[in-house]
């Protein structure tokens, strides 16, 4: 009886293709909207997740706000920081805003990193041109600069910068330098990059950059790590060190690691595919609608069958099967189509925006359970109305 119930509701929903195709819609576009938020949101953070991860594996950042009585980190408490157990190397870091020139050319607002010899070990392939800082440039207090590609285009157009000298704030720092145009190794660089200024980068060494600002402090540092397994006991360690620092005051430091910030983009991102899943199945609620609407109209255009097949001594639950079986098939066909049209939209968006297209198993189960729950719910009452037909009434329609 199943096998016959199917085949009727088969070809029930051939007999009428267009009311059928009118019908699924709803669902198609649901399940379409559900598969290609949930798979294009899921693809976009697994490739943004994988590259923070890049960026910041073996790296905790340090960022200083200070007390009224002590702005920032000093040379001391960076020393102390780099002799805490599993601590391979520190990087202060202080940017400021100077115009740089060199014979009659001028940027204006080139931002000044000063930074350490160890943020260029860090990542070997920084520099594309001449070389990087040296230890011995931090200890020699030297006046040389790295400078990136915008810098280059503006004061070098024609000529090789290596070994000529940029003037800012009233000093001349040689080029030693230049960086490869996909610099930006670290999460600290990346924030940087997005906020800060668009009109070039220069990196002097710290020492000289704490003289240009008059600050005489750091408020920025980076810490890589033996061992990434020990993250958490490092974190412990420094802000133990910070702590006595800036005297037990609440707000004078964070220490950020690279697994809290991806804790943080997974929250936001779950709680953002949720929110676009619930919004797309109203989509499928509409379309859960139709089926309703079409089996009620099913049922009325069907009474002198039902009416006939009852009297010759179908049961009630047969026939509510038969037509729960339609409802649902209605829903599935409507589902698969919109799973397929769903994967191959999410694969046209992952080859525009440039990240690894993978078909979500979660969001095609989502999608392929919730239209088979779709055309049982609202499948259910036609089939009620249809199995509790009177057949004596169903046959006077005659």
């Amino acid at each position: 009886m199943l096998k016959e119930s199917i085949r009727m509701s088969w070809r029930n929903i051939l007999g009428n293709k267009m009311r059928s195709f009118l019908t699924t819609l709803g669902i198609i576009i649901g399940v379409t909207a559900i598969i290609a938020l949930v798979t294009t949101m899921e693809g976009a953070t697994t490739e943004i997740t994988s590259q923070f991860s890049e960026l910041g594996a073996g790296r905790i950042s340090v960022s200083v706000s200070g007390t009224p009585l002590k702005r920032g980190m000093s040379e001391n408490d960076i020393n102390l920081i780099a002799k805490v157990d599993n601590v391979a190397g520190i990087d202060p870091s202080i940017t400021l805003t100077q115009h740089a020139s060199y014979g009659n050319a001028l940027i204006e607002d080139v931002s000044i990193e000063g930074r350490s010899d160890r943020y260029f070990t860090a990542t070997p392939d920084m520099i594309s041109a001449g070389r990087a800082l040296l230890p011995l440039d931090m200890d020699a207090h030297s006046r040389v600069c790295v400078i990136n590609e915008d810098v280059r285009a503006e004061l070098f157009p024609n000529s090789n910068p290596i070994g000529e000298k940029i003037v800012f704030s009233g000093m001349r720092f040689e080029v030693v330098g230049v960086l490869s145009e996909d610099t930006g190794n670290d999460v600290m660089s990346v924030m940087s990059a997005m906020t800060g200024n668009a009109n070039g980068t220069i990196i002097i060494p710290y020492e000289a950059a704490m003289r240009l600002s008059e600050s005489g402090s750091i408020n920025s540092v980076t810490v890589y790590l033996k061992d990434t397994a020990l993250a958490d006991d490092t974190i412990d360690d420094i802000e133990n060190v910070l702590n006595t620092a800036f005297n037990y005051k609440d707000n004078a430091f964070r220490v950020i690691s690279i697994d809290s910030l991806l804790d943080t983009m997974d929250a936001i991102t779950d709680m953002m595919t949720t929110l676009m899943a619930g919004i797309a199945s109203i989509a499928l609620l509409v379309g859960g609608i139709g089926i309703s609407n079409m089996m009620l109209v099913s049922v009325t255009e069907r009474t002198m069958e039902i009416g006939l097949r009852k009297a010759l001594g179908a049961k009630p639950r047969l026939i509510q099967m038969q037509f729960l079986i339609e409802s649902v098939m209605l829903s599935l066909i409507g589902g698969i189509i919109g799973i397929i049209l769903g994967n191959l939209l999410s694969y046209v968006i992952a080859q525009a925006i440039g990240y690894a297209f993978v078909i979500s198993t979660g969001a095609t189960s989502l999608a392929f359970g919730f239209s088979a729950a779709v055309g049982i719910l609202f499948g259910w009452m036609p089939a009620r109305k249809a199995s509790q037909l009177n057949p004596i009434e169903a046959l006077r329609s005659m």
